[in-house]
């Protein structure tokens, strides 16, 4: 294969609620526990910044538990208009307000026997936060104009781009709520925490969007590969795919240059310096333990501490054999 090009593999659809695609640690760490907090019942707070992929995380804890023959309901609260958020999430009953001809469940109660996603949910009223905390309490809602509790069994997962610690600090968060969702906790990595998952993700959603693609167009080139490994991504995942979505339907070439991604080939040193600091960290370990020095003296050495020259090793594949006993 040139080094000019990366051919992707033919296009295979695969279920985006059951994708958490890359290898790097950060996202191994992440599947780890995404497999502990499925096996609970308990409320979900999962915290990350916009476009990691939260609501990956909540679909991925929802179809790994036992209530994945559930609906699985998702909501934006940051999206509902607050005149409107107490009959989207808990319904309203006839004649509750003008134009209600008929009651209607709503989301949460929709959502029984399954999980709801509260997306955003720092940008949930305080109002609202009330009759939230008061649903994780006793497990019953009542409809806009109801005067009967409902009972209803549905899993909360909740996320949110914003500390909630810190939205309580500021009295935009209600703590007693805070500590009602903070049960099991789940922290999305940036991409650029993750950089080396960033070609298997833009290979990904370029086969996701095969039928938009130019005919033309067959992949990436080595230089856009190495533009989107230097790129910060701010943006994040989402970011990323919505470039190479956008870059496969417009690039004009067989394969797609850094420019098709919006991206600056000037920035690829950042790349280089970052590989240079990857190898100077191989090769400090490398000598010390080359020298025979334990991993206690490597650490000294390095001003580390012994849990990161093992995770350093871990991350270069050094063989923890080449060392003498530790001491």
């Amino acid at each position: 294969m040139s080094a000019a090009f990366h051919q992707t593999p033919p296009f295979e659809p695969e279920p985006a609620a059951s994708r958490l695609t890359g290898n790097s640690e950060a996202i191994a760490r992440l599947r780890r526990q995404l497999l502990k907090v499925a096996a609970a019942d308990a409320p979900v707070l999962i915290w990350g910044e916009s476009g990691t992929g939260k609501e990956l995380a909540a679909r991925a804890v929802h179809d790994g538990s036992a209530r994945d023959k559930g609906p699985f309901v998702p909501i934006n609260c940051g999206a509902i208009p607050a005149s409107l958020v107490q009959s989207e999430l808990f319904g309203h009953e006839r004649g509750a307000f003008t134009g209600a001809g008929k009651a209607r469940a709503g989301l949460i109660e929709s959502a029984a026997g399954g999980s709801v996603f509260l997306d955003e949910i720092g940008d949930l009223p305080l109002d609202m936060q009330a009759n939230l905390l008061r649903f994780l309490q006793e497990k019953t809602i009542y409809r806009l104009g109801g005067t009967r509790p409902l009972p209803v069994d549905v899993r909360v997962i909740a996320a949110s781009h914003v500390r909630l610690d810190e939205a309580v600090a500021r009295g935009t968060f209600r703590e007693d709520l805070y500590y009602r969702l903070n049960v099991l906790t789940l922290e999305m990595p940036a991409l650029r925490e993750r950089r080396d998952d960033v070609p298997v993700l833009a290979e990904t959603f370029f086969r996701d969007h095969a039928r938009e693609r130019s005919a033309h167009v067959r992949g990436f080139s080595s230089g856009a590969l190495e533009a989107m490994r230097a790129h910060h991504w701010p943006g994040n995942v989402r970011e990323l795919h919505n470039r190479v979505r956008r870059a496969a339907v417009m690039a004009e070439g067989r394969l797609i240059m850094p420019h098709d991604l919006g991206l600056d080939a000037a920035a690829m040193p950042t790349l280089a310096l970052h590989g240079a600091r990857v190898q100077a960290e191989r090769r400090a370990i490398e000598a010390g333990l080359g020298a025979g020095k334990s991993i206690t003296h490597v650490a000294r050495e390095l001003g580390v501490s012994r849990m990161t020259v093992y995770r350093l090793m871990a991350k270069h594949s050094i063989n923890p054999r080449a060392r003498k006993r530790d001491s």
